[in-house]
């Protein structure tokens, strides 16, 4: 049997082997050697002298009126004879099933991998803060980064669950929520785009799965935790600018990030005034400064000096972080919490100065809210009176501070449960 083809290529039956194969000599054209052993198993032999084993069929019921389709199964040299032959009859039993390989394939070069949608939807959405950004891409490499190559259409209801169940197990409920929640986001714009594409999170809801049910963590009384807080902080944070962070946040009630990205540019020490551009509900805040936060940054400015370029913008500079300011101080929960005898979180700072302002001083609630600048209600009425100004906010904003202080250096009322747990509870 002549290994050089001539016009009619189609009758060059062979077996498939590496003499064989090593033998077949290129042409000014592409040329195909079909096996004398397997229906439908050839390798398509390039001018250039690159080989590469194919795998001939007809899709579906049609018989010889059906299409003719081909898949490529690997190229001689990467694959062995031996392999490309049990790939062919693998293909060629798929087809027997009722399978289209070679349709399958084309659908997956047009459908975006999940590593693809995940930057749509991050592109999708300019004005994110990007802290948030870099939450979310953490949180993709965390608990789906294993995933980021599948099609879409690859990922399944049972995979979502058993995601979803892992990572309650391993890391929390929290965490769990938010990974499928992001998941959903993901999937929604091209759900629309791509023609019986599905939402495999959405399939979950709908078969029955259900998110965690938010469990607010709760701290004791004020006069309990403060004395404790105080005393793990100073026993257990070692950078004066960590310590003051934290200062900072438990006699504002603001939220970590607010507190750590504080600029210069926005404090005014003569004025006695700071603003957060950046705010959780997107409005910026205008807040007073109390003799306990003046001291503060009286303290951050005098360190100021001494630091690089890249942190004097910054109220609470770091020198070794790539950012300029401190960034999460979460792993200095637990010492706090251990020298001191009572769970800590930043969080709880801000539950705490709610606390101490509606129920030891009985502020009215909407100026506690004006204070840690919460997310307004529903409630057309307090929509109508005027915004509370800086000058107002001032007198109350001390006497905070002061009973913040007075609660600090007071015994504590009582003992913590000896079997409530320290550091920060629910997972990171």
């Amino acid at each position: 049997m002549s290994t050089h083809p001539g016009k009619r290529t189609a009758n060059v039956k062979i077996t498939l082997n590496k003499r064989n194969l090593d033998a077949l000599e290129p042409t000014d054209k592409p040329w195909i050697a079909w096996d004398d052993r397997l229906t439908g198993f050839g390798v398509r032999v390039q001018p250039s002298g690159a080989k590469s084993f194919i795998v001939n069929y007809r899709a579906g019921d049609g018989g010889r009126r059906a299409p003719n389709k081909r898949v490529v199964v690997g190229r001689y040299g990467r694959v062995t004879p031996e392999r490309a032959r049990r790939l062919a009859q693998e293909l060629l039993g798929r087809v027997a099933a009722g399978e289209d390989p070679a349709g399958e394939r084309a659908r997956a070069r047009v459908m975006p991998t999940l590593g693809e949608a995940f930057e749509d939807h991050m592109a999708a959405g300019p004005n994110r803060k990007e802290s948030t950004n870099r939450h979310y891409r953490n949180e993709v490499r965390l608990y789906l980064g294993d995933w980021l190559a599948r099609p879409l259409d690859a990922i399944t209801r049972r995979d979502v669950e058993a995601r979803f169940n892992r990572v309650t197990r391993e890391v929390g409920w929290s965490p769990a929520n938010q990974i499928v929640s992001l998941l959903r986001s993901i999937y929604r714009r091209n759900c629309v785009d791509i023609e019986g594409l599905h939402n495999p999170a959405d399939q979950w809801l709908a078969g029955g799965g259900r998110y965690h049910r938010p469990a607010r963590r709760r701290i004791p009384a004020p006069a309990e935790v403060l004395p404790r807080w105080r005393k793990g902080i100073e026993d257990a944070v070692r950078n004066p600018a960590t310590r003051d962070a934290l200062w900072f946040g438990l006699y504002t009630g603001m939220r970590r990030e607010e507190v750590l990205t504080l600029r210069w540019e926005r404090i005014d020490i003569a004025a006695l005034t700071f603003r957060v551009e950046e705010t959780k509900t997107g409005e910026p805040l205008e807040l007073p400064l109390t003799r306990q936060l003046a001291a503060v940054l009286e303290r951050r400015r005098a360190a100021a000096g001494g630091m690089p370029g890249r942190a004097r913008p910054w109220a609470f500079a770091s020198e070794t972080s790539a950012s300029g300011h401190i960034h999460n101080p979460q792993h200095l929960y637990a010492p706090i919490a251990l020298a001191g005898g009572a769970r800590f979180w930043f969080h709880a700072m801000r539950n705490c100065f709610i606390t101490v302002a509606e129920r030891d001083l009985m502020l009215p609630r909407s100026l506690t809210k004006r204070l840690v600048n919460h997310a307004r209600p529903g409630d057309v009425t307090e929509g109508y009176a005027a915004d509370w100004t800086v000058e107002q906010l001032r007198a109350h904003a001390q006497r905070i501070a002061d009973r913040i202080d007075e609660l600090m250096r007071a015994e504590p009322e009582g003992p913590i449960e000896p079997d409530a747990p320290v550091g920060e509870p629910g997972g990171p």
